[in-house]
């Protein structure tokens, strides 16, 4: 999946005391990999925030190291740090007398990119982002939607080929369909780009749906586990991620446990619900609830059958 084992992005002990006594972070150390989407998950003052403001600087730790590509940020201008470094917050924090365009445009005009550059970069980021640049590059935010302020942010971000992308709690003030919809969207340009992505959440589902690991912090920024998500559903580290992760996590899983499909049973032509790229054992299972259907057709991505999926054959590969 990556190109390198070296780290993006590492935490080496890492801990934030403030002067009234409060442990914010405390002795947190991981690494995020070249592509990788990890995700800092936790309930609130478990110091998912802060970590990632001292990835760029917003917040110096007390202790400890951030590397950057083998590089302490501590040695670095914060200024061009922050250049390198993409950052999307909950509220967007578009410019409001700016154009889309010129949002977009921030970084590499602080750069000094000419003019041909910057505005073929912010054409292709909009349209990646899914806003045909035709329609939306002169409006302004306050006529977009939320989501598509969101999508705008996203663009800025990654203007400029960030090394890395901070993304605090990004979609969570958005509605819930909105909030699908900006997920899928920006998993797809994630993987296309193959962005490293340090992404804050309290939501363990988002966590789970977006995570290729996913770090369960708890108060005091204390790291209880640092796994793929399969795995913090499957087999918590502690009495605290279990309980974090929830009584339904065996359901959680499934969505996040690709079939097997070495273990299908041949496709004869006679099943009568298909499913088009389906991937995981969770998508599986809603459709054979919602239809009733004792099988259904696997598809591959590229709408070949690969075989057919029973009820018996998926809670098989569950068990596993």
């Amino acid at each position: 999946m990556h190109a390198t084992d070296e780290p993006r992005i590492r935490l080496e002990g890492v801990s934030k005391l403030y002067d009234d006594g409060t442990t914010a972070v405390d002795h947190l150390s991981l690494d995020v990999l070249p592509g990788e989407l990890a995700v800092l998950v936790g309930p609130s003052g478990c110091g998912k925030t802060t970590t990632m403001k001292m990835v760029n600087r917003l917040i110096e730790p007390t202790s400890g190291r951030v590397l950057l590509d083998g590089e302490d940020v501590a040695l670095t201008s914060p200024v061009q740090l922050r250049r390198r470094v993409g950052y999307v917050i909950q509220q967007v924090g578009l410019f409001p007398h700016q154009t889309v365009r010129d949002n977009v445009a921030t970084v590499p005009a602080l750069l000094g990119w000419d003019r041909t550059r910057t505005r073929r970069r912010v054409e292709e980021l909009l349209d990646l982002v899914g806003l045909d640049p035709s329609t939306y590059s002169g409006r302004y935010p306050s006529q977009l939607s939320g989501g598509q302020r969101q999508r705008v942010g996203v663009a800025r971000a990654l203007a400029a080929d960030p090394l890395v992308l901070l993304m605090d709690e990004p979609f969570s003030a958005v509605d819930p369909v909105a909030r699908e919809r900006l997920q899928t969207e920006f998993l797809r340009v994630q993987r296309e780009l193959a962005t490293t992505v340090l992404f804050v959440t309290h939501d363990i589902d988002e966590a789970v749906r977006l995570g290729d690991r996913i770090a369960v912090l708890r108060e005091g920024g204390h790291l209880e586990q640092y796994d793929a998500p399969a795995t913090v559903l499957g087999s918590p580290a502690t009495a605290f991620v279990a309980d974090f992760v929830g009584a339904d996590r065996a359901v959680k899983r499934l969505s996040v446990t690709p079939i097997d499909v070495e273990a299908l049973e041949p496709y004869d032509g006679e099943v009568a619900t298909s499913l088009p790229a389906v991937s995981d054992l969770g998508r599986a299972l809603a459709v054979l609830l919602a239809t009733g259907d004792e099988r259904i057709a696997v598809t591959g991505s590229d709408g070949a059958r690969l075989g057919t999926l029973t009820v018996a054959g998926l809670l098989a590969q569950a068990r596993r």
